[in-house]
């Protein structure tokens, strides 16, 4: 699952901008006030990133977390996300560990992203057509990823409205799998057995740890 999650993100991060860069080629600003039009214009233009710094990331792999931080995290509520993932065990926590808590979720996930990224070659991706959202809080884009000699995967994009109208997205859920309720299972029992200064201190890790372009097999087992 591990493995599905890396890649769905990457094609979708990313890829999800083979079928929109001509219909919004002209228009450099995120509408986050459509959460549709908002994951295809941001994958468009990680997309175009992605091939203006190709040099730079065959140079430096680490160059893929400036694209990632630059590109996709404006648009990503990671904050609602971190506190959806330290569940139950955030009202023990202090203001200052929560905050530190958020900090080290943003980064892990920029490292996570930036990661998935060195996975992408040259998928097709689907979007389902949109679907009236204006009494909606909580919005799910469904996305089909089309790779020759694979069966296609089916994912969703959940976008949360903010209090100002605009909208961010939240979680990625592949095959019936949310990325945000495998984390939470995962970080919430690691709280609970070591603590949340020692999450802490795990999700800095592993925010440091290097990017490396995974050889296909390798990738396929993580």
């Amino acid at each position: 699952m591990k493995a599905l999650f890396s890649r769905v993100i990457a094609l979708c991060l990313v890829g999800g901008a083979l079928i929109s860069s001509a219909a919004i080629a002209a228009n450099d600003d995120i509408d986050t006030a459509n959460p549709y039009v908002m994951i295809k214009q941001v994958a468009n233009k990680t997309f175009d990133r992605f091939k203006t710094d190709r040099a730079m990331i065959d140079a430096d792999l680490s160059h893929l977390k400036v694209i990632v931080n630059e590109e996709l995290m404006p648009y990503v509520d990671y904050k609602y996300a971190a506190y959806k993932v330290m569940g139950q065990y955030l009202r023990d926590t202090t203001p200052d560990q929560r905050d530190r808590f958020v900090e080290a979720f943003e980064g892990y996930l920029v490292a996570t992203y930036a990661q998935a990224l060195t996975e992408y070659t040259d998928q097709a991706v689907e979007f389902d057509p949109a679907s009236d959202f204006s009494e909606e809080k909580i919005v799910e884009i469904n996305v089909q990823i089309i790779e020759k000699g694979r069966p296609p995967i089916k994912i969703q994009f959940k976008a949360r409205r903010l209090k100002d109208n605009t909208w961010k997205a939240f979680d990625l859920v592949a095959e019936g799998v949310s990325l945000l309720a495998s984390k939470q299972s995962e970080i919430s029992n690691l709280i609970r057995q070591q603590g949340i200064e020692a999450v802490i201190s795990m999700l800095n890790d592993k925010t440091k740890q290097k990017i490396d372009r995974q050889p296909a097999k390798e990738a396929a087992a993580a």
